[in-house]
């Protein structure tokens, strides 16, 4: 039975009681017959698939490679049959076909339903990976929207830490390391640009964001190298010294350090910690 069914039954039986009941309000209208205080109103569902059949219905789709049929299969299991045990595992399923066949919303909301109907199913962390793996698959490149990036690295590393011994929490590591790094990689673009108009604060605060949220990323010596050029520029000569030292202390051998000393140099200057500056927190991190 559909959706479409069950409301195109339902809907005349709400109009017949909604009648009676105007009706009755008058004194003239009919007794109702067919329906007493002992009685209970069952609901025709002859037409319903068991719940056992759908669902190997699902199984047999899904093997074949009919992932979409499967999941809309699954998904009348969940509709039709919401407390049996079948529907745990459909809901699932359900996520799991419409990843595979790249429809990663309903992917996300399916697994996200088992996830909150099961929090401590077996399976709850690999719904969680499906979760996290579905806004992974969304991430766009460096010049476009990064929220997908922001919510998987979110999802996978809530994984990672309510599931830390899952056969999933290295993956989704992993993949936290990734998206992190695309969303630095993101902070550096936007800083570059602001920085080639001759936007000091606005460069400054992007290459800041990078350097204290985004040490571990492969754009942090960059980042220390811009520092130092746009504290130069905007004549902060202190926070530019400081941002060398870090770099040089830290990646001795990075052609961006040599940037950076050259840049001081060319100013006069040579790299010094001043400790003072917040660098010097993230110097303890980066160090």
């Amino acid at each position: 039975m559909t959706e479409r069914s069950v409301t195109a039954r339902a809907l005349p039986l709400c109009v017949v009681l909604t009648s009676l009941v105007l009706a009755g309000c008058s004194g003239n209208g009919p007794s109702l017959g067919w329906f007493s205080d002992d009685d209970t109103y069952e609901p025709d569902v002859s037409d319903v698939g068991a719940p056992e059949d759908l669902y190997n219905e699902g199984l047999a789709l899904l093997n074949e490679g009919s992932v979409t049929r499967a999941s809309e299969k699954f998904e009348e299991v969940d509709e039709l049959h919401p407390f049996s045990d079948y529907a745990r595992r459909a809901t699932l399923l359900a996520a799991y076909s419409h990843f595979e066949r790249g429809d990663y919303d309903n992917a996300i909301a399916s697994a996200s339903r088992f996830v909150q109907l099961n929090p401590g199913s077996s399976d709850a962390a690999y719904a969680q990976f499906l979760i996290g793996e579905s806004y992974f698959r969304q991430i766009e490149t460096i010049d476009r929207d990064q929220s997908a990036a922001e919510r998987a690295a979110a999802v996978m590393a809530d994984l990672a830490e309510r599931y830390p011994d899952s056969e999933y929490a290295p993956q989704a590591r992993q993949r936290v390391r990734v998206a992190r790094d695309q969303l630095a990689g993101k902070e550096m673009e936007i800083g570059r640009s602001y920085q080639r108009r001759g936007q000091y604060l606005g460069a400054l605060n992007r290459y800041r964001v990078v350097v204290g949220e985004y040490q571990t990323t492969r754009h942090i010596e960059e980042a220390l190298l811009r520092l130092t050029e746009t504290y130069l520029a905007l004549g902060v000569v202190s926070e530019a010294q400081t941002a060398a030292a870090v770099l040089g202390h830290n990646f001795p051998d990075s052609q961006w350090y040599r940037d950076a000393y050259s840049v001081l140099q060319s100013g006069g200057f040579e790299p010094a910690i001043n400790d003072q500056s917040w660098l010097a927190s993230v110097f303890d991190r980066v160090s």
